[in-house]
């Protein structure tokens, strides 16, 4: 049988901006509980757990080997491990009057990049693996709120958040991080109102070569999509239960340039699994629901499995982890422990989890 988790958790305070970020939130989980065809679990693998006990409340991770991952937490906090979690440094970036939300990570061979949520919006940028920091982009707009970052290779980098004037905020960067640039809304698809995003998990912008998709959520839930890093957008309706405040698509992935998923719901309502999720063969521009009325409920984040040739899924949220080995036309329920973020180290038996006050590697 697989071991139940078991986790060294602190009860710290829920993050200031909680009515705009879901309380708990996922990431791309246990990607490697299921490569093999077996119906059972337990019969597949039996990972081993380490865990690390964190003061803070972490939503994004990069993995860069099954040795090396970085993270970023509330409270300005960041850190980092080497070794596979032997030794950490952890360290926080304090400035006057002014609490750090960090929602978004970006790792390339030469920076850390940490994006924070809110206003005023700041984006640190450090070379000296977190020793010094500098402000390379900042926003004052009251309505500033950046939700999501990521980089198609070393040097050209992408982040969105929600709208400031009639379009999603999304700034490039094409120097590797040095400096960034706001796109105009007149080149950008226009928000509905009460169209926005959710920072639930790094993970509504989906880069696949030179493609970039993300995704809305609020009274509209779309699927935005540019070919060209950003030069150029286009937006389509997605299936995905919107209307409300906290509903809409809150997570999204692409293992090709064709086919993706998007998962979500409504986090008010976490048990209802209809009209929360869908997947594409066709680049975004048409979405099908899947396992509708099944699997499931709200999900606030989806991942494909590397490797698995768009079949295999994994979907995580405040209510547990959820695997899929078809596509998503059935989802087995892998644990109810709940994990804001997972990333897996590309081609090995290695993934690390982040949450409320924990870390964790999981090996398998």
């Amino acid at each position: 049988m697989i071991a139940d988790l078991w986790f060294l958790v602190s009860d710290f305070p829920i993050p200031k901006y909680q009515s705009k970020i879901p309380k708990l939130k996922a990431a791309n989980c246990l990607v490697l509980l299921l490569c093999s065809g077996h119906l059972s679990m337990a019969q597949q693998i039996e990972p081993s757990f380490t865990y690390y006990p964190v003061d803070c409340s972490i939503r994004a991770i990069e993995v860069l080997s099954p040795d090396h991952m970085w993270y970023a937490g509330n409270k300005g906090r960041f850190g980092y491990t080497l070794d596979g979690g032997n030794t950490w440094h952890h360290d926080s970036i304090v400035i006057k009057d002014s609490v750090l939300e960090f929602r978004a990570i970006a790792v390339t061979t030469e920076a850390v990049m940490l994006l924070s949520v809110a206003s005023p919006a700041y984006l640190y940028r450090s070379t000296d693996q977190g020793q010094t920091w500098n402000v390379v982009y900042q926003e004052d707009h009251q309505a500033a709120f950046y939700d999501s970052m990521s980089f198609w290779d070393q040097q050209n980098g992408i982040a969105m958040g929600d709208p400031t004037d009639e379009c999603l905020s999304v700034i490039l960067s094409a120097d590797g991080g040095k400096t960034w640039r706001k796109i105009a809304c007149e080149n950008l698809p226009q928000v509905k109102k009460g169209e926005a995003a959710f920072a639930a998990s790094n993970s509504n912008l989906s880069l696949y070569q030179q493609h970039a998709w993300m995704v809305s959520g609020g009274t509209k839930a779309r699927v935005f999509h540019s070919p060209d890093r950003g030069k150029t957008w286009g937006v389509f309706q997605s299936p995905i239960v919107e209307g409300g405040k906290m509903t809409g698509v809150f997570s999204v992935d692409f293992f090709d340039e064709l086919r993706g998923v998007i998962f979500g719901g409504d986090w008010e309502q976490k048990s209802l699994n209809k009209s929360n999720k869908a997947v594409t063969a066709d680049g975004g521009k048409s979405w099908h629901l899947i396992s509708d009325g099944q699997g499931p409920g709200y999900r606030s984040c989806v991942q494909y499995v590397p490797g698995s040739d768009a079949q295999q899924l994994l979907a995580v949220g405040p209510t547990g982890i959820a695997y899929s080995k078809d596509g998503g036309t059935k989802w087995q329920e892998i644990h109810q422990q709940d994990f804001y973020t997972v990333r897996v180290a590309h081609d090995t038996n290695v993934a690390w989890l982040a949450g409320k006050g924990k870390i964790a590697k999981m090996v398998w």
